[in-house]
């Protein structure tokens, strides 16, 4: 039987180099794509089913490049997780529009990037899954998130938008919303994470949604999200305050 194969970008830590373990523990071609080289290297060097493709996603170019050489190797691609993501709290908490700007090149544009270079191939194959990886953090606006909540909160919106464009094509796009996992992005943080779990147990979520369910939206812990979606639905008065009080939020005087 011929093995699968994934293309995982943000490969290098935290989820994404979860997944890629978790896919390749499991038999499948697992090619992982980040900008720092020799993590990607020490990864695949410890593991045969995994391949290194270094990429920066903000470059266009080299995006649909990468894209190319994965194919040759493996010839057909099943799924495309686009994982990679960026996050400083200590700019988030004023506006600081280059710090936001760069967010969105990575978080957004990045992804964008790497599902452009895709598009083709999986329309042309009719078949395949691409999955697009955003947060809670895009569910409604939090304090302190000037830049990451909206570029999630974008990705949300893309991944609905592309949903119909690639049904068309019997190609499934599937959006990624996790909670707080430990990952060395999460460390940055200064306050308290409710329900934290690891990059593993994020892994076998997203395996098991990917692989043995034929859902839109993979989200966990489920005891966090269904919080976080009922209060989507809330009155911006009553969500305001409710956010305000949980997060120990106060106004300046």
């Amino acid at each position: 039987m011929k093995k699968k194969t994934i293309w995982i970008t943000g490969g290098s830590t935290g989820i994404g180099k979860a997944l890629a373990l978790n896919f390749a523990n499991k038999g499948w071609n697992v090619a992982i794509s980040a900008r720092r080289e020799s993590l990607l290297k020490e990864i695949a060097d410890a593991n045969a089913n995994i391949t290194s493709f270094p990429l920066d996603v903000t470059d266009k170019s080299k995006c649909k490049e990468v894209f190319e050489e994965i194919r040759k190797k493996f010839e057909d691609i099943d799924i495309c997780f686009f994982s990679t993501g960026t996050w400083n709290p200590k700019k988030e908490k004023d506006i600081d529009v280059e710090q936001i700007e760069d967010v969105f090149k990575i978080n957004f544009f990045g992804t964008l990037n790497s599902i452009k270079a895709v598009e083709e191939y999986f329309k042309n194959k009719r078949g395949g899954k691409i999955a697009i990886v955003s947060s809670i953090a895009g569910y409604r606006g939090l304090p302190n998130s000037t830049g990451y909540g909206p570029s999630k909160s974008a990705l949300n919106n893309l991944a609905e938008s592309l949903y119909f464009d690639f049904s068309r094509s019997n190609v499934t796009v599937c959006l990624v919303s996790p909670g707080f996992i430990k990952t060395p992005m999460t460390d940055k943080n200064d306050f308290k994470m409710p329900f934290l779990k690891t990059a593993e147990y994020a892994a076998d979520k997203i395996y098991d949604g990917l692989v043995n369910k034929n859902i839109f939206e993979i989200h966990f812990p489920k005891s966090l999200t269904l919080i976080l979606k009922f209060f989507s639905f809330l009155p911006s008065k009553l969500y305001f305050s409710l956010i305000s009080k949980m997060t120990k939020y106060q106004k300046k005087n």
